[in-house]
């Protein structure tokens, strides 16, 4: 399974329900990556997306403990027991965690590849990603040229989990 995230130098991945920065290169990645497999995501996660829609031409799986909540278009599931059964139905490879931070959390060690944007900033910013550089369990394989959106720097890093 992967996951895949924007994050700045402290590992900052979101304000106040809102991503750091919009970037349209990393839209674009994101998109890329992500058309026409399974995103596995919070409840908030959802809410924040326009008009609080499920994300078109991808299968969208909510992971929420609110049992009432039934957003059209998405599949809800409400423990890691039912997200575990409904990704029996996709192959691994298909499958990306896409936040927030909780869902993050609760995820990470079941993915063996994380897609991570680095913006080269320091944001202010009340949800974190784990940091993978000072986990043993991760390691850094790929990283991209610098690219630049305005005053902007950033990278796309792919990092995969050791000895599994």
């Amino acid at each position: 399974m992967n996951l895949i995230v924007a994050a700045d130098n402290n590992w900052a991945i979101g304000n106040e329900g809102k991503l750091l920065t919009s970037i349209p290169g990393d839209m674009r990645f994101f998109r890329q990556m992500t058309m026409g497999n399974v995103v596995v995501m919070g409840r908030k996660t959802l809410e924040s997306f326009p008009n609080q829609r499920p994300l078109k031409d991808r299968t969208n799986i909510v992971l929420t403990t609110r049992r009432n909540y039934h957003p059209e278009g998405a599949v809800v599931v409400h423990n890691l027991d039912e997200l575990k059964e409904e990704l029996k139905k996709y192959k691994d490879k298909d499958i990306f965690v896409i936040g927030g931070g909780k869902i993050y959390e609760e995820l990470l060690a079941l993915c063996d590849t994380a897609y991570v944007t680095r913006i080269d900033e320091e944001y202010r910013a009340d949800t974190w990603f784990p940091n993978l550089d000072a986990d043993p369990d991760w390691e850094l394989t790929q990283c991209s040229e610098e690219q630049t959106y305005y005053d902007i720097i950033y990278y796309f890093l792919t990092y995969r989990r050791r000895n599994r």
